[in-house]
């Protein structure tokens, strides 16, 4: 298996100077965020009770907030003036995450704090996120499945989970080569299948090719160049991106209120495109994603991801 990559959508990861923010396009959760680091957690505290049960957006909330080098200091005064939020655990949880998957704090205890803010609102899949963010990178696959059975139980399209499911998958057999049936893309598309029709998820399967992309070329069973690589040029890959672009162009509406990690789809979608070779298309999409690049899936397999970003996009506006 190949080793796994960084966990998705670290804050502000640094590459080749310049800062990727996983906040994305939440500008509240920006600001809540400057906020937290200056120690006016009260701001934090209204920004989640806002975000009620939108359990995507609380969760890339959560994950956003807890990749803050300053956010465990924090939310551990937020817990003592308020010893009964449920946020203020699930936000140290989260903190306590993203410094296990730095090294900087053992595992087992860090289980131990998802499981005990889990117990405290059972319907909330957000702590469920945080162990599985977590084992994505560090436990065992069933584990991993387990976990996510959990949330999708409790938040049956949670976006943020079936992305880390699909990483995971994706490293199974790589020896497998360019099987059309390896069990990741059986999996993208039965989420995609289960989803209602305006839901994100229609963009799994691409999410899926990419990952897959990443696993093979890690193995050299690829060209570490994806766009020299012949995996997004087949039958089945082109069918897949079409479907993809299709929904996108039906149901993605600019001007309406988006989803949470709708630019993490986006640069999926146009790094497929991108190497697919359909420039027009990939115009399209780099149009909509502003200056909103994700460091997935340009990294991939082991690239400068701004680098890689910048390129395509400017390929693509060239010959679109």
């Amino acid at each position: 298996m190949s080793p796994p990559p960084p966990p998705l959508g670290r804050s502000r990861k640094k590459a080749a100077g310049h800062a990727f923010d996983a906040a994305l396009d939440d500008a509240e959760l920006v600001a809540a965020r400057t906020a937290l680091a200056q120690g006016r957690w009260t701001e934090v505290r209204a920004l989640l009770a806002a975000t009620g049960d939108d359990w995507d957006r609380r969760g890339h909330r959560f994950d956003v907030l807890g990749q803050e080098p300053t956010t465990t200091a924090w939310a551990r005064d937020w817990r003592l003036a308020e010893p009964e939020s449920h946020d203020a655990d699930v936000l140290l949880a989260f903190a306590a995450v993203h410094k296990a998957l730095r090294g900087k704090e053992r595992s087992g205890k860090v289980r131990e704090k998802c499981r005990e803010a889990a117990a405290r609102r059972p319907a909330d899949p957000t702590p469920w996120l945080a162990l599985l963010i977590l084992e994505r990178s560090l436990g065992h696959e069933e584990d991993v499945v387990r976990l996510f059975d959990e949330i999708r139980h409790r938040h049956p399209e949670h976006h943020h989970a079936h992305h880390l499911m699909v990483a995971r998958l994706a490293e199974r057999r790589p020896g497998a080569g360019q099987d059309p049936m390896h069990e990741v893309y059986d999996f993208a598309s039965w989420a995609a299948e289960q989803a209602p029709a305006d839901s994100p998820l229609a963009v799994l399967p691409v999410v899926a090719h990419a990952e897959r992309y990443r696993v093979l070329a890690a193995a050299g069973l690829e060209s570490a160049d994806p766009a020299a690589s012949g995996h997004w040029v087949g039958r089945r890959a082109r069918g897949v991106m079409k479907a993809a672009f299709d929904w996108w162009l039906e149901w993605e509406t600019p001007d309406a209120p988006g989803h949470p990690r709708c630019h993490v789809d986006l640069n999926f979608l146009a790094h497929a495109k991108s190497c697919e070779g359909r420039a027009a298309e990939a115009a399209a999409l780099f149009h909509r994603i502003g200056r909103h690049a994700t460091p997935a899936p340009w990294s991939y397999p082991d690239r400068d991801p701004y680098g890689a970003f910048t390129a395509a996009r400017t390929a693509a506006f060239g010959s679109a």
